[in-house]
């Protein structure tokens, strides 16, 4: 049976993964020297492009400032008509156009050489006229396009797509940039709760059951009932953590219970996590050892309690 359609798609993305692959052989010295300006720019990175390739400035500012090297999108036709004053001479512009033509881009162009803005570009076209003015050129293997006819841009927008997650992706690994440092600029959905802190979740102060060593069980008792966690910390007069009394522990001691301290029922040294650990970390941690919390204690301060995060806290912002 034939199934043209899906031909059509097999030799599209077939296509493109090969320029991709031609794409990284054909980096060279300049792809350092781009990030060398990027690196070291005082202000924001500017990117720009007309029409598809401004779409792909679009994606390409969102991911630098996602990871860490502040960026914006700037229209080459509104800098045009007042926008050109979003550009300092602290910034950086990355303009992107594959034939290196764009019209509309040569105002903005003129603004760097006029006022010495550092000026990147990414084109397939090296003496167009965008690549003659840029100060190191991000040049794209001419290939075409997947239509066979070169009129849909799609080849080039890849290229130019992941060109763009190279040199965000090798900023951020040269600052050493964490998933901890990505959960800040994205605290909302899916991905802000998976990088959450153990610290954004855990409860403190007085909602966390906590009863010294020497008081009776009884007391224990009415503090694990009252803060509902099914679990009492038993700390020690500097407040460091020396046990937990869980609802399994008074099972297993429900005999000798009266006349008993908080100290004769816990179960020593009990699993800890600390507060600036992923929430992803902790969800981990209890449900391989089939437990539905966990004390925190801060690292800094051997033992001392800081809170208690429970699996239910997990679960409501959407992890597991």
């Amino acid at each position: 049976m034939s199934h043209p359609f899906l031909d059509t798609a097999r030799r599209v993305i077939t296509a493109e993964a090969a320029a991709l692959t031609t794409l990284a052989g054909h980096l060279d010295a300049r792809f350092d020297a781009a990030l060398t300006v990027l690196r070291d720019t005082r202000g924001r990175v500017i990117v720009t492009g007309i029409g598809k390739s401004g779409h792909i400035a679009r994606k390409i500012a969102a991911t630098l400032a996602s990871t860490g090297t502040p960026a914006q999108f700037v229209h080459p036709a509104e800098a045009s008509h007042g926008d050109l004053g979003m550009i300092t001479q602290a910034d950086v512009v990355l303009a992107i156009s594959n034939s290196g033509e764009a019209p509309e881009l040569a105002n903005l162009v003129a603004y760097t050489r006029r006022f010495a803005i550092p000026l990147l570009g990414i084109t397939s076209v090296e003496g167009s006229a965008l690549g003659r003015q840029c100060d190191v050129v991000l040049l794209l293997p001419r290939l075409g396009e997947a239509c066979g006819t070169g009129v849909v841009p799609s080849i080039s927008t890849t290229m130019t797509l992941a060109l763009g997650d190279a040199l965000a992706i090798a900023l951020m690994e040269h600052r050493a940039f964490t998933p901890e440092n990505f959960r800040d600029f994205h605290p909302g959905g899916k991905l802000g709760a998976e990088l959450s802190r153990v610290s954004d979740l855990m409860h403190v102060g007085d909602a966390l059951p906590v009863v010294q060593g020497d008081v009776p069980m009884a007391q224990a008792l009415k503090e694990i009932g009252s803060k509902g966690f099914g679990v009492v910390a038993v700390v020690d007069e500097d407040r460091r953590l020396c046990g937990i009394i869980t609802n399994g522990d008074i099972g297993r001691h429900m005999a000798r219970l009266e006349g008993a301290r908080a100290s004769d029922v816990m179960t020593p040294k009990p699993r800890t996590i600390a507060p600036d650990a992923l929430a992803e970390k902790a969800l981990g941690e209890m449900n391989a050892n089939k437990i539905t919390c966990l004390f925190v204690v801060d690292p800094g301060a051997p033992d001392q309690l800081a809170g208690l995060i429970h699996i239910h806290d997990c679960l409501r912002v959407g992890l597991g």
